[in-house]
């Protein structure tokens, strides 16, 4: 059996623990269940700056426009990919769906609303005009969960089996079959530990998957202790360089905040196992890439491989290209032929209820950043 061959029978067995439900017609409801979707404590009404919308400018083409005016005909949609004419919109409108680029928020908006159409808030908590308006904010959070998951098993899979080495030797056409020599350097995954860093929405898929997969998952989160059951220990976030000594492949999911930035840095690295792997789906920023980089150099641990970096993009001469036990791919974790469906579903949900002042799902607090 050739490699690629055998890397897709393992996925098609893990797929087995994955449930039915997603692969059916999502609706709004089967989302929220299977993903877990937060609802707020408060009704919109009762939120500060809640009111009647009107006119909504959406981050897309006029086919977006006529979608939402289907659903929402009472309502004016205004859609557009020009940063300069969508931040000109925002000064009239009374919502925003979209992305929160960090343009577009430079100046006061009149909107009370803003669903993001993606996880990342960045440019939006972090920008005057909305910490001293009275918005309310709600992002795609565990939406793009299941597919970024999947990324960071197929990295995890590829560097403890090697495939990164592989790879390049069948891309020079040369048959090598000692490029890994020894067998205890190309793992059985099952038995070994991985922790997950962040027990969020999609350090939550992450570890499922994990678990489906035989391995033991520990895990950190900032707010408290408890967890599903297929993660045996779940520690505060003031546990990590303890909980590391015991990992094997460490998944960083946190979100980017001013508690996370630099999180994993040389202190970080000297903590870990030497023969352990550390994979990013998160954010670059959260990394000190100087620190990871002199790690790889000392051995500190056996290889990375990440979806985001710092700087990003990575520029052509940046020490991180040439890494041999480093797998690179430019951001693309979140990519997956059900994400944009699930996230037009769920805008159009929270939409729906905030017109009602009903709870939301997954309101960002943007004191805290997520």
């Amino acid at each position: 059996m050739s490699i690629v061959r055998g890397f897709l029978l393992i996925f098609s067995l893990a797929s087995l623990f994955y449930s039915h439900s997603l692969l059916s017609a999502p609706t709004a409801e089967s989302i929220i269940e299977q993903l877990q979707l937060r609802e707020s404590q408060l009704n919109a009404r009762d939120m500060p700056g809640w009111r009647k919308l009107q006119k909504i400018v959406l981050w897309g083409d006029q086919q977006t426009a006529n979608d939402f005016k289907t659903a929402f005909p009472a309502l004016e949609f205004i859609a557009s990919n020009d940063i300069a004419e969508v931040k000109a919109q925002l000064k009239h409108a009374d919502g925003y769906i979209g992305y929160c680029i960090g343009e577009l928020f430079t100046e006061s908006v009149n909107v009370s609303y803003i669903q993001s159409l993606a996880v990342g808030v960045e440019g939006c908590v972090n920008a005057k005009a909305i910490q001293d308006g009275a918005i309310t904010l709600t992002n795609a959070q565990r939406l793009s969960a299941p597919g970024i998951a999947d990324h960071a098993i197929g990295l995890m899979y590829s560097l403890v089996r090697r495939l990164d080495q592989y790879g390049a030797r069948q891309a020079a056409k040369t048959w090598d079959r000692q490029v890994a020599s020894g067998d205890d350097k190309v793992w059985e995954i099952a038995g070994r530990t991985m922790l997950v860093v962040g027990l969020g929405g999609i350090g939550t898929e992450t570890a499922r998957r994990a678990h489906g997969l035989g391995m033991r998952v520990i895990a950190t989160r900032n707010s408290r202790k408890q967890g599903p059951d297929f993660v045996e220990y779940v520690g505060l976030s003031d546990e990590l360089l303890t909980l590391v000594r015991q990992a094997d492949v460490v998944v960083n999911t946190v979100p980017l905040t001013d508690k996370t930035h630099g999180l994993f840095d040389k202190n970080f690295f000297k903590a870990m196992p030497n023969h352990a792997y550390f994979i990013n789906i998160a954010r670059g920023k959260s990394v000190v890439t100087e620190d990871l980089i002199e790690a790889l150099n000392l051995g500190e641990l056996a290889g990375a491989g990440l979806d985001v970096t710092d700087p990003e993009p990575l520029p052509e001469q940046h020490p991180l290209w040439h890494q041999p036990r480093v797998i690179i791919t430019p951001h693309i974790a979140y990519r997956s032929e059900k994400l944009r469906e699930r996230v037009r579903i769920i805008a159009r949900e929270n939409l729906k209820r905030y017109l009602q002042g009903e709870k939301l799902l997954s309101v960002v607090n943007i004191q805290r950043g997520y």
